[in-house]
């Protein structure tokens, strides 16, 4: 398993700019890596712009800030850079308090290996 800490964002729906919370901590197990390994040759493949991939919740063992507040919804977003080679992927979520959009800062596919 690998463990991450992310820098986090949090937007509201009506807001124009997303406002920074403290480091999200989550862990992506060896199936979810494979899933994630799978979007990415997907992608290469394809001309889609992005793949969603499912996470259980049970197994990731998410930790957010108190200025972060509980996740629900959680997901993994995987797009390739802009020249179209490397995955990348980043967490997205929903606050359980308001709704509000939360994901983090991404990750290369292949800083998993």
């Amino acid at each position: 398993m690998n463990t991450l800490t992310l820098e986090g964002w949090c937007k509201a729906e009506d807001s124009t700019q997303a406002c920074p919370v403290d480091a999200i901590h989550f862990r992506v197990d060896e199936h979810c890596h494979k899933l994630l390994e799978q979007a990415e040759e997907e992608l290469q493949q394809s001309n889609h712009s992005e793949i969603i991939v499912p996470i259980d919740m049970s197994t990731m063992e998410l930790q957010t800030s108190d200025d972060c507040g509980q996740l629900k919804d959680c997901r993994l977003r995987v797009y390739l850079s802009p020249r179209g080679e490397r995955g990348h992927f980043h967490l997205v979520a929903n606050r359980v308090e308001d709704d509000c959009l939360v994901y983090s800062n991404a990750v290369m596919v292949d800083q998993l290996g």
